[in-house]
């Protein structure tokens, strides 16, 4: 059996030596126990995928308990999709050994709000001339476009607005470490979001060495 990924938690950074004995930077995950709540076959809906459970929560309405009733999972808090390939039934518990180390893996996270920004901090703007009078202009936006063509804004203008809280992937984290015992792996670099907050680590798509965003 091979699933895509799991649910897990960001417990916060650290450093780590690694296999080479370098000092890397980390993030420490803590992904699963995740419960099988429901499967989906080839058969009856066309694709192979399992739902899982992370998380308990105290209460439940009556649908959701109902749902989790026929796996025998405990209340959980987040459910999510993902593809998998050979057998698997319900009921099911999946931890961090489905990630070795030295594997690349993509992390999806929430990142952190920043509220309303401005064109410099949000977009790095570099901010107009400090000079002839203008120390009061030194981060503002500057001109947006012609007052009489087209006399309008176009959309997708970088202006000023609400910044972060967005679903944000990055790509290609090696990891690092492994704790079988808490079920944490220890992944290069940094991972979106707060400590505490939700991620969902999958098996890379991508080739190795094309980190990214998206």
């Amino acid at each position: 059996m091979t699933v895509e990924g799991l649910l897990g938690r960001k417990l916060g950074m650290l450093q780590v030596f690694d296999d080479e004995g370098r000092l890397r930077g980390a993030t420490a995950l803590e992904v699963g126990p995740c419960w099988v709540t429901q499967v989906r076959t080839e058969e009856k809906d066309g694709y192979a995928a399992v739902q899982l459970g992370y998380g308990e929560k105290k209460k439940l309405n009556k649908p959701a308990s109902g749902h989790l009733a026929a796996s025998g999972a405990p209340n959980l808090r987040h459910l999510a999709e993902f593809r998998v390939t050979g057998e698997v039934s319900l009921g099911d518990q999946i931890g961090a050994d489905i990630f070795e180390q030295g594997e690349r893996v993509d992390v999806t996270a929430t990142s952190k709000g920043r509220g309303f920004q401005g064109g410099v901090k949000r977009h790095h703007f570099r901010g107009g001339p400090k000079t002839h009078g203008q120390s009061d202009r030194y981060r503002a936006p500057g001109s947006i476009g012609a007052g009489t063509t087209p006399g309008r804004v176009f959309k997708g203008t970088r202006m000023a607005g609400h910044m972060g809280a967005a679903r944000t992937t990055v790509r290609n984290l090696e990891v690092i470490g492994r704790n079988e015992e808490r079920g944490v792996i220890f992944v290069a670099g940094t991972v979106p979001g707060p400590p505490g907050g939700l991620v969902r680590v999958r098996h890379a798509r991508a080739v190795a060495g094309s980190r990214g965003k998206a």
